[in-house]
């Protein structure tokens, strides 16, 4: 069968892109921008790619198109599949149909840290011999794709809140019918589908009565919004999460911490201790990751003690706090965060790791959710934890420089904050404040215009 994805650049429809061509299919796409890791990944798995929409794209007529989310009436290209009367479905419909069913699904949801978390259960599971298949939305260190088949009955997936497509307006994840259930953590987002966190909490509930009572729910011990999507309704066991002693009650999963960074807690199961986390990973976020990830490769039946053995050796994921570059001390990571409560736990977990060091962030609000300035009484405060913080207002946002210069207006470090429009102005103004050994982050879940590379080559040009 010949398959033609719409929108195929993006993590979750790569991702689909990948495990069609392991099935035998005939694989094609289309997108408007073309970006590593995901070009590279579909470029060494021999999948076409075709650059923008266009009609023509689907000359040599496909027996089924997969519409991203991202696609709209209007694009010439869906325009095309209808009046064409090509076959097409969602991309978690097709999901659900040829790869979920009759499977184990672990799935992992949340507003935050789903990547990370998928990434960690499924290392846990292949350290532990299950060969599952899994989708991630990005490229894990310690795997060569973002999705396989898998060779055993389990399933890990990163389950998205967001939309289905144009056609279907369900949350991706209800299509996934999940035995073991990770819920992170639940905030408002996604601003352009959502009305409302309440709305939000409304998706999470529908992803709740999916799962079977025979199955598990783990989440973190404190999240109200998460309390209010599980009140609506719940008929599976929830075990809970915790750090330290953050609840006045027993959770069953409770990390006790070693090193502020979170680079080695204590993981305790129902107040015994079970065994030390020392890996490369830091933030508490991540620890909290980590708590639910074995709680959940528990319930498939690997101990805890050699999950905590695998994590200790888990690489992390390509776009969340790696490391590019090492320019004569000047540290340059790339990181995907793109909402206000993920840029603080990024930035504080990088803080508690280098202590009085120079920290400087580069920072797009690219989101949908962000553009619109949803979180705009959020998102300076957010980056409390660099020295130095430059917003990247490529989209041009009348909102971005007012907020600027509001926030310096009254702030004690009024040139703490800046704003700039282009990336070479951007780069520019990071030259200009590089005086020593420091930590650049670059934030965003995009290209971010390519500065990654042209920053570091600019680095290595000033020191060479």
């Amino acid at each position: 069968m010949h398959i033609h994805i719409l929108g195929i650049c993006g993590t979750f429809m790569g991702s689909l892109a990948v495990l069609a061509r392991e099935l035998g299919h005939s694989v094609t796409g289309s997108d408007q921008g073309v970006y590593p890791p995901m070009s590279t990944q579909l470029e060494a798995q021999g999948i076409g790619l075709m650059e923008g929409y266009n009609p023509d794209n689907l000359k040599a007529q496909p027996d089924l198109v997969l519409i991203g989310n991202a696609m709209s009436r209007g694009n010439p290209e869906v325009e095309a599949v209808l009046n064409q009367n090509i076959d097409y479905m969602s991309g978690p419909e097709w999901l659900a149909r040829e790869v979920l069913r009759h499977r184990w699904v672990l799935a992992v949801a949340g507003t935050h840290g789903k990547t990370t978390t998928t990434s960690m259960l499924l290392w846990i599971l292949e350290q532990a011999g299950f060969e599952a298949g899994y989708l991630v939305g990005g490229v894990p260190n310690d795997f060569p794709v973002s999705a396989r088949l898998g060779s055993s009955d389990f399933f890990v997936i990163e389950a998205d809140e967001y939309d289905s497509a144009f056609f279907d307006k369900r949350s991706k994840f209800v299509h996934y019918r999940p035995h073991t259930l990770i819920l992170n953590n639940l905030e408002f987002d996604h601003a352009d589908i959502f009305d409302n966190v309440e709305a939000i909490e409304r998706q999470f509930h529908h992803l709740v009565r999916t799962v079977p009572s025979r199955g598990l729910i783990i989440r973190p011990a404190l999240d109200t919004h998460l309390d209010s999507a599980l009140e609506l309704g719940c008929w599976t066991s929830v075990q809970a999460t915790s750090v330290g002693s953050e609840v006045p009650y027993m959770a069953d999963w409770r990390a006790e911490l070693l090193a502020e960074d979170g680079s080695r807690f204590m993981v305790v199961h129902h107040e015994q201790p079970v065994a030390t986390v020392s890996w490369s990973q830091t933030g508490i976020h991540n620890v909290r990751n980590a708590l639910a990830a074995i709680a959940a490769a528990r319930h498939v039946g690997v101990t805890p003690d050699h999950a905590v053995a695998a994590l200790c050796r888990f690489s992390g994921v390509k776009r969340r706090m790696e490391l590019l570059a090492d320019v004569g001390g000047v540290h340059v990571y790339d990181d995907f965060a793109h909402h206000p409560t993920a840029i603080t736990t990024t930035l504080e977990g990088l803080r508690n790791k280098v202590g009085e060091e120079t920290i400087l962030a580069l920072i797009e609000p690219r989101s949908n959710t962000m553009q619109q300035g949803v979180h705009q009484h959020t998102l300076l405060p957010s980056a409390a934890a660099a020295d130095r913080v430059i917003w990247a207002n490529l989209n041009q946002m009348d909102w971005l420089p007012e907020l600027v210069d509001g926030y310096n207006a009254t702030a004690e470090m009024p040139e703490r904050h800046s704003v700039e429009s282009t990336v070479d102005a951007l780069i520019s103004r990071v030259l200009e404040q590089v005086s020593g050994p420091c930590h650049i982050v670059i934030m965003s879940n995009g290209g971010f215009g390519g500065i990654h590379q042209k920053l570091i080559a600019e680095l290595e040009r000033n020191t060479g």
